[in-house]
């Protein structure tokens, strides 16, 4: 008897002016297929709706429409790159609309109703940051070695232009993303309990560092942050940050009260990294000693010193 309800329920929809499928569009391309009928649970009387199903129609449509905004940030030449609109589907709205179809029919073809999302970073504030540098550090490495270089410059481009709004934290792994061959990274000289191998992501500890002496010379709070088993060339003794993707991060907090942007630039054999903010900042810096200019030397991994991890 119940699939006898629910074939009488089709054709009902059929002869009702209900459509039995619904496209689902998003700037002219088509998402989806909609059959109304599997939305429906098979029951006589009145059309009772698989709310579940529907959920997880709207929560793949959600996945597969949103676009994510792009904030604001600065060129090479300290220019302003205006931020980009984002979106994101109104769940909501199209949940009205599907029950719409369903009880009352419709059109067969449906554009997915979406709403703004906007960057955390606009202009105006990016402006108004970018004015005061407040901490920077430079270190200095081998640029012969091209593996480490690479991963290097990958790493300081990922943290470069982000801001930190006031009271929030700045997580170095969780910025920079997990260091795999699929996102660009190469194999170069680690240290790992005070032994030197090669592993994806090799020198991207130097950037850490260099952030670290960074926004310590700021007056940032550090939250999290470790030192190599031994010492490294590019830093002052104990003014390391080492980090590993299922280990050790660098964490540092924005106690002040206006947000700081972060300025990362590698090449040449140069890390540099500078911190800023607005006028309005009131600035409680440290004294940081200086990196060494003199360039560390590349040690292979057989003679397992001297590593430039």
């Amino acid at each position: 008897m119940g699939w006898e309800w629910f074939l009488a329920l089709i054709l009902l929809f059929q002869q009702a002016g209900h459509p039995q499928q619904v496209k689902l569009e998003h700037n002219g391309h088509e998402l989806a297929v909609v059959r109304l009928a599997d939305y429906v649970h098979p029951l006589p009387g009145i059309p009772l709706i698989h709310d579940s199903r529907l959920e997880e129609l709207v929560q793949a449509v959600d996945k597969q429409s949103a676009q994510a905004p792009v904030n604001a940030s600065l060129d090479s030449a300290g220019r302003i790159v205006p931020e980009r609109q984002g979106s994101r589907l109104d769940r909501l709205s199209l949940l009205q609309q599907v029950h719409g179809l369903i009880y009352e029919g419709g059109a067969e073809r449906l554009e997915l109703p979406m709403r703004p999302v906007y960057a955390t970073v606009d202009s105006e504030l990016m402006a108004a940051i970018k004015v005061k540098r407040v901490g920077q550090y430079l270190t200095y490495y081998n640029s012969n070695n091209q593996n480490r270089s690479h991963n290097i410059a990958l790493a300081a481009k990922a943290i470069n232009n982000y801001v930190v709004f006031p009271g929030e934290s700045f997580s170095f792994n969780k910025v920079v993303g997990k260091r795999t061959v699929k996102s660009g990274y190469k194999r170069a000289p680690v240290i790992v309990r005070g032994e030197v191998y090669e592993d994806i992501g090799g020198g991207i500890c130097q950037v850490s560092s260099t952030l670290f002496n960074a926004v310590d010379r700021a007056g940032l709070s550090i939250v999290e942050r470790y030192s190599h088993s031994r010492h490294v060339p590019y830093v002052p003794p104990k003014r390391d940050a080492t980090v590993s993707w299922d280990g050790p991060d660098f964490v540092f907090r924005n106690d002040y009260k206006q947000p700081v942007l972060i300025r990362a630039y590698a090449g040449a054999g140069q890390v540099s990294i500078s911190v800023c903010s607005s006028e309005l900042i009131e600035l409680k810096p440290r004294e940081v000693p200086r990196a060494s200019k003199e360039l560390p030397k590349e040690i292979s991994l057989e003679r397992n010193v001297n590593s430039m991890p």
